[in-house]
């Protein structure tokens, strides 16, 4: 399942990009800081992003689901 967020930009060359909230952009940013400045290494600031990512689809899909079936009853 992939999000849907509400805002979105467009990018010259892209086309329209949607926005994550800003407290997953805020996340993002933290872990791109932490791997800039050596505090992490940049493999392990994509290994802990993707996990983020499969974890919210992962939720995301439950609640979907869990929300399907409080409809159907």
């Amino acid at each position: 399942m992939v999000h849907t967020y509400d805002r979105r930009v467009e990018i010259p060359m892209v086309g329209e990009v949607a926005v994550p909230p800003p407290d997953k952009v805020a996340y993002y940013a933290g872990l791109g800081v932490l791997a800039a400045v050596g505090v992490i290494e940049w493999p392990l600031a994509l290994v802990i992003t993707a996990g983020h990512l499969l974890a919210d689809q992962h939720l995301s899909g439950l609640a979907k689901g869990i929300g399907e079936a409080l409809e159907n009853a």
